[in-house]
């Protein structure tokens, strides 16, 4: 069924949908979820408009029942916990290509789709600060290297370039379909999770209407940096999900990286004898911080990130044993 026009905003969100529907089926229907409560707010009176919610809420109803054993989809914390975390590892992967100086299409897919999921985590609620700043610089990052790499221009690594109220601008028609090896840029591989999938959906989507691009070949990079967008918390060196390659196939001229360790934080030594402090009174919105703290944990070894499982579980400890976080 065709997407009615009234809902272009959401159409890049749906196409995620459909390409995660084999390898990640919580990430599917939470997207599908997005779509169908942001195209509510939209047009639900619509014929065309309503006739496309009925069928979205019919897909819903069938996910939810075929995934019913799911957690990720039966309790909203760990539903939470599994988009953040992904949406994160995307994120995590590009910024590491970003500043290793690597700039290829699947890198700049991986900042677009994070930047999608980072939306759609506002169906558990409003979104944080730092995620509000991390879509906002992935979604600029995808636009600026796509626009360099178009224009035959090298990009700059790192969080260079972005002014404090500088959003992306909006890409033409062709969106990054037109980037390729002849734009310039290493199309090296990527995370399988934005490079196994059907030839067809390959391209990296353009960000929704409202969003604004420069594009063209008469668009130049963004200007010089008004902000230091280091203070982003994305730990040093952190690795990229479990699915992805320790690392990229190197040009053939090139020297093979040597890989880099993981880094586990340290743990706090007070926290492995704690005990509950006396007088200690936890509210029962402590017990649920807890409880996401866990959940949060337990799916970062999904991808196997003992650094992020290590520090939540040192969190829910802290709170439980002190009352504080």
């Amino acid at each position: 069924m065709a997407l009615p026009v009234q809902f272009r905003i959401i159409q890049h969100h749906l196409r995620t949908a459909q390409e995660h529907e084999k390898r990640d089926p919580v990430v599917t229907y939470y997207c599908r979820l997005y779509a169908m409560q942001t195209g509510m707010k939209l047009d639900s009176k619509t014929p065309e408009c309503r006739k496309f919610l009925v069928k979205l809420m019919d897909q819903l109803e069938t996910m939810k029942k075929e995934l019913s054993d799911n957690e990720s989809i039966s309790q909203e914390v760990v539903g939470n916990a599994h988009i953040e975390n992904y949406a994160l590892k995307l994120f995590l992967y590009a910024d590491n290509e970003d500043r290793a100086g690597r700039f290829h299409k699947n890198m700049i897919k991986s900042f677009y789709t994070s930047s999608l999921l980072l939306d759609v985590l506002s169906v558990f609620g409003e979104l944080s600060e730092e995620n509000i700043q991390h879509r906002k610089y992935a979604r600029w990052k995808a636009t600026y290297i796509h626009n360099c790499l178009k224009n035959g221009e090298t990009p700059q690594p790192g969080p260079i370039g972005m002014g404090e109220d500088e959003e992306a601008d909006e890409f033409g028609a062709e969106g990054f379909s037109s980037l390729g090896p002849s734009h310039g840029g290493s199309f090296r591989g990527g995370p399988p999770s934005q490079a196994s999938e059907d030839q067809d959906h390959s391209s990296v989507p353009g960000p929704a209407p409202g969003i604004g691009f420069a594009s063209g070949p008469g668009s130049a990079p963004l200007g010089p940096p008004t902000t230091n967008y280091n203070n982003i918390h994305i730990p040093p060196g952190a690795h990229a999900p479990a699915n992805t390659p320790a690392e990229l196939p190197p040009p053939a001229e090139a020297v093979k990286p040597v890989p880099m360790p993981r880094s586990v934080p340290t743990v706090d030594p007070t926290l492995l004898s704690a005990q509950q402090q006396g007088g200690v009174q936890l509210s029962p919105e402590d017990f649920t911080k807890a409880q996401k703290y866990c959940k949060y944990a337990g799916s970062a070894l999904q991808y196997e990130d003992v650094g992020t499982a290590v520090q939540n579980l040192q969190k829910a400890l802290k709170l439980l044993t002190t009352g504080k976080e």
